[in-house]
């Protein structure tokens, strides 16, 4: 029996010696365990807007240019590109060699069925430009022709729903090509659970040379802020995204990891459903805004890792009013008027809703609930499962929440288009706002080329959006992912997306 046990140990102590390095892929190359609050449900890049899914269809999906960390855009797919003097007719040039994941080449055909497909489907992030046609010149040239000038438009392309895909979906439905989606960014579908973890491999034919340089990425679901440091700690991820910034100090701090941060085009906010018995009121609205003490709120929740917001637009994004145009200034006394001169001058009952396991979401809402109780407002919180926030939301079900505005690309209209326009996908992110005046300035700084018209444009915008307080911006945050210390390139741009094409473990 000695013998067999000697004989055991020997065995397993040879096994930890030949065993592979943690890292490894099973079958050789290296694992990027990356941690996330949300699983991803489609890969549908022209139906989709959530950045649990837009930060996984980037991965595998290109545009023909793109922004990077500090929001310049430039060519990508496209070598390089022209625009004519009247702003009406782009012209790109693919590059030389470009492929799908399945080996197939890239053509202008592809690039033009993509394009048209999203305009067709139109979707929460279509399109805007009054487009006459798209077409392909030859094998590598595409020609966009519009019908009007439009401001917005080199920049919009640039959003990860004008990836490009295969020409009628390679021959698939549309069905199985999304289970299976078709490429040509760095990381091509490998195993997906939509209800739970996604692993993507190396797209071996990626145009980037020696890009990505893992062999395997993982995205984890991991819903709750605590569990993700634990196993960040112990190694059990690599890299978690969108770090609470109460864990900020404790990771920057801890022998195993440290910090990326990095400027966003976020703005962290307070949403009122103006459809609302109580929020239809503008003075009701008002009334919680000069209540809140952003100043204060930035400070007890961001550790130096946000700045209070006074603009809906984000401090980062050119054109924005931050410090220029303030929010309703908080004033405990001016917020009692407020309140007395809407229709609930006693107060009322209300309810916000936020998701769970969001530590910094929690406190916000505790912090907001605080504000309207000074002057009235009995605020109940509505702690739900990020799924069914988003549905309710989306239905208009909701008194109250808070959210993240993200610029999708680095224009002004990526916000206002989304925030100001009735007519658009989200129904002025989903509060039902109304301003003719809004709509009007929106418009207008669409068609207004970029310079000093264009900044009093949307600096009047943003007066409207302040005294009007559909939404109420709290603090402009910084992006933080914790990662292990022998984590080595991994990139976070302005949207909140990673770029792990350089990533390495040393």
């Amino acid at each position: 029996m000695k013998k067999n046990i000697l004989i055991f140990a020997l065995i397993a102590a040879l096994a930890a010696v030949f065993a592979a390095p943690a890292g490894l892929a099973e079958g050789g190359g290296t694992t990027f365990v990356y941690a996330r609050a949300d699983s991803v449900t489609s890969f549908d890049l022209h139906r989709e807007i959530t950045s649990n899914n837009a930060f996984a269809i980037d991965k595998v999906f290109e545009p023909l240019v793109m922004f990077d960390a500090e929001g310049l855009i430039g060519d990508y797919l496209a070598a390089s590109h022209t625009i004519s003097e009247d702003g009406l007719v782009y012209t790109f040039t693919l590059r030389d060699g470009l492929k799908f994941s399945d080996g197939a080449d890239v053509t202008a055909e592809d690039v033009k069925f993509s394009l048209e497909r999203h305009l067709a489907v139109e979707g929460p992030l279509p399109l805007e430009a009054d487009i006459a046609s798209i077409e392909a010149a030859d094998e590598k040239t595409v020609v966009i022709t519009l019908n009007a000038a439009y401001t917005p438009f080199f920049s919009e392309l640039a959003n990860f729903s004008n990836g490009i895909l295969p020409k009628d979906f390679g021959g698939k439905t549309e069905e199985e090509f999304f289970k299976n989606p078709v490429g040509t960014g760095p990381f091509v579908v490998s195993e997906w659970d939509p209800a739970g973890d996604l692993v993507f491999v190396k797209n071996e034919y990626y145009w980037q040379e020696g890009r990505p340089a893992v062999d395997r990425l993982v995205y984890k679901v991991i819903s709750d802020d605590n569990q993700a440091i634990n196993q960040l700690r112990v190694g059990d991820v690599d890299a978690v995204e969108s770090l609470s910034y109460a864990n900020a100090a404790e990771i920057a701090g801890g022998p195993e990891t440290y910090i990326i941060a990095s400027g966003s085009w976020n703005v962290e906010e307070l949403f009122f459903n103006t459809l609302d018995e109580h929020f239809s009121d503008v003075h009701a609205r008002r009334a919680l805004a000069l209540a809140l003490d952003r100043e204060a709120l930035a400070r007890a929740l961001t550790f130096g890792y946000g700045e209070a917001a006074d603009a809906v637009l984000p401090a980062a994004l050119r054109y924005s009013a931050a410090g220029a145009v303030a929010a309703l200034t908080p004033d405990l006394e001016a917020a009692k008027a407020e309140l007395a001169q809407s229709a609930f001058p006693e107060g009322f009952s209300t309810t916000l809703s936020i998701p769970s396991g969001n530590n910094v979401r929690l406190q916000e809402a505790l912090i907001v609930q605080a504000a309207g109780a000074a002057i009235g407002i009995d605020i109940r919180l509505n702690v739900q499962e990020i799924a069914a926030f988003r549905q309710d939301f989306r239905n208009l079900n909701y008194s109250i929440m808070i959210n993240v505005a993200v610029a999708d690309f680095p224009d002004a209209d990526s916000i206002f288009a989304f925030q100001v326009d009735p007519e658009g996908f989200s129904n002025c992110f989903w509060t039902s706002y109304r301003s003719d005046e809004a709509v009007a300035l929106m418009k207008a700084g669409q068609v207004t080329p970029d310079g000093g018209e264009r900044a009093e444009i949307y600096e009047e915008l943003q007066r409207i959006l302040a005294a009007d307080a559909p939404y109420v911006p709290l603090y402009y945050p910084s992006i933080l992912v914790g990662a292990r210390a022998d984590v080595e390139g991994l990139a976070v741009l302005p949207n909140g997306t990673a770029d792990f094409t350089g990533v390495v473990k040393k």
